[in-house]
């Protein structure tokens, strides 16, 4: 995007109560159920962060997937289909409407949002990945790849394959990007409870190093791979599982492996009451913006309970970095 780090947007779901209230936490589909019943709703979140200067917006398939809308919401596996690929459609229309009032300026991107398989159980597992030991790996693979290809097929710029609680869901994922979406840009990101391992407790940063170098080695991986990181986790965590990733005694500039942080506020997500347990991080988030940059970040942003309101004021910080900063992460 020509830029030091871009401005992603921030917690759909949570933008989404602005508009529809306090109806989507607790809902096995969580905000997916909206691409069905409000889409006018689910445009318009994508609206208020392309206007908050997000210059990538994620579609609202977090948690969309066929099986779960034919359960869910009765559908047969036609309508499931169609219905996923009209979540990324809101997401075209909110951008092209934007950017003919905005023709000045550059063109914003649209990434299929790629929930791990834990966020389907609707249960919560997806902060800690116990799934991976009782469900086949052929079949988390095959569920991914199912609503992958819907997703690619209806046309997005590329994947934020996020909220992945263990690093074997990474490799199954990054595994299928090699061998059946070659050609397709993606980010993998980890959720993680604390600054030294993901969810399903795999050391962070032996995970992202292994996923790093599996990149290296093929030519195709390496022109699409686009950053890996750490999302809905503590801000507070960030920079502590970034520290040794791109240490500049051991990593060479042009070797740097590039990084994503879109934490969440610092609130808890209670998997039982299915609520938010409200006690936000110390800081603001876009206090922490120029320490993860320094680090490596190439993409910026928020996620659950981080509105449009966070994602202007971390577009505002980006837009102010000092030239320090710029010269580090070049």
């Amino acid at each position: 995007m020509g830029k030091v780090a871009a401005a992603i947007d921030g917690g759909f779901a949570t933008q989404l109560t602005q508009h529809v209230g306090d109806l989507v936490d607790g809902d096995p589909l969580w905000s997916a159920r909206f691409n069905a019943t409000n889409p006018k709703a689910v445009k318009a979140v994508h609206e208020d962060f392309l206007a908050a200067g997000a210059e990538l917006i994620r579609t609202n398939t977090y948690q969309a997937s066929v099986d779960g809308y034919m359960k869910h919401l009765g559908l047969s596996k036609e309508d499931a289909v169609r219905l996923i690929a009209e979540a990324v459609k809101l997401a075209h229309e909110a951008r092209d409407d934007f950017q003919r009032k905005h023709p000045e300026g550059a063109k914003v991107k649209i990434f299929g949002s790629i929930g791990p398989y834990g966020a389907c159980l609707a249960d919560g597992s997806e902060y800690s990945g116990n799934y991976m030991a009782t469900t086949a790996h052929s079949t988390i693979r095959q569920w991914h790849k199912e609503r992958i290809s819907i997703i690619v097929e209806a046309g997005v710029d590329g994947l934020a394959i996020e909220t992945l609680p263990s690093a074997r869901e990474g490799e199954i994922l990054l595994d299928l990007m090699q061998q059946e979406f070659p050609d397709v840009k993606f980010w993998i990101s980890f959720q993680c409870p604390n600054g030294t391992e993901t969810a399903a407790g795999d050391n962070y940063s032996e995970t992202v190093r292994k996923i790093w170098q599996i990149v290296q080695e093929d030519e195709k991986l390496r022109q699409n791979f686009l950053a890996i990181g750490v999302n809905c986790s503590h801000p507070d965590s960030v920079a502590s599982l970034f520290a040794h990733l791109n240490d500049p005694q051991q990593v060479p500039a042009d070797k740097k492996i590039p990084l994503i942080a879109y934490p969440n506020s610092g609130e808890m997500y209670d998997v039982v009451e299915k609520k938010w347990i409200s006690s936000r991080a110390g800081r603001p988030l876009e206090s922490y913006i120029e320490e993860w940059i320094a680090l490596g970040a190439r993409y910026v942003g928020g996620c659950c309970r981080n509105y449009a309101s966070n994602i202007r004021r971390i577009r505002e910080t980006l837009d102010n970095l000092p030239e320090t900063i710029l010269a580090s992460n070049n």
